[in-house]
């Protein structure tokens, strides 16, 4: 993926995209449920990667959980941090997490990884399985379709994927899935699915005072 390019394109129409996705009044219910489901109880900390507006993260913390926002969109971190203050925010981009083994609990990944071109798909899993504990879990959505493929988005290209297809990456990454959903695309919305995942353990995360390696952001 060119990470500028596409951090480029997303800082060029963030105020629009926080208009039209920035709240969970945005996210369908099925979908919701489906997160709420899978990382709601996570007895550690949770990433959000690619959070963007950070209105998921915020949803994570309301149900009780450890999330943190972690988005490479200045604009998003920025109006993140001022809409949700109580949250965690982080600048930073989920090919390389200054984060240690096995550190969290749960990831989500809610349209972050559509960017990724299929030859870096498997390096950007491995990496959530290197922190994510034993019996962690990993939740992604992705935009679905009979064939791997690239498509024109609205703000940059990005690749559709069938559903077993993804499901075998993660398996291949070191994940064994445990549910899916997938929902038609409608008048406004393109075909998409979620995946829910867990890291093979019987001991799951605990929580750790510092997550991450690198110096905190004091507004945070």
């Amino acid at each position: 993926m060119d990470t500028e390019r596409v951090r480029r394109a997303y800082a060029s129409v963030a105020e629009l995209y926080i208009g039209l996705f920035g709240t969970t009044g945005q996210v369908h219910a099925d979908d919701l449920a489906f997160i709420e489901r899978h990382l709601a109880g996570c007895p550690g900390p949770v990433l959000d990667m690619g959070c963007g507006p950070g209105h998921l993260t915020a949803y994570l913390r309301s149900l009780g959980a450890d999330a943190t926002g972690v988005d490479m969109v200045g604009e998003f971190v920025d109006h993140a941090r001022a809409a949700h203050p109580g949250g965690r925010w982080l600048l930073g981009s989920m090919e390389r997490l200054a984060v240690a083994d096995h550190r969290v609990a749960g990831v989500l990944a809610w349209g972050s990884v559509i960017h990724l071109p299929p030859s870096e798909l498997d390096g950007v899993l491995a990496e959530f399985r290197r922190v994510v504990a034993p019996g962690g879990r990993l939740v992604a959505g992705i935009f679905v379709g009979d064939e791997v493929a690239a498509f024109d988005h609205k703000v940059t290209t990005a690749w559709r994927w069938p559903v077993d297809e993804f499901c075998a990456r993660l398996a291949r990454a070191g994940f064994t899935e445990v549910e899916r959903l997938h929902r038609p695309g409608d008048a406004t919305r393109r075909p998409h699915a979620a995946v829910a995942a867990v890291a093979p353990g019987g001991v799951r995360a605990r929580r750790v005072q510092r997550l991450f390696e690198c110096p905190a952001d004091p507004r945070q």
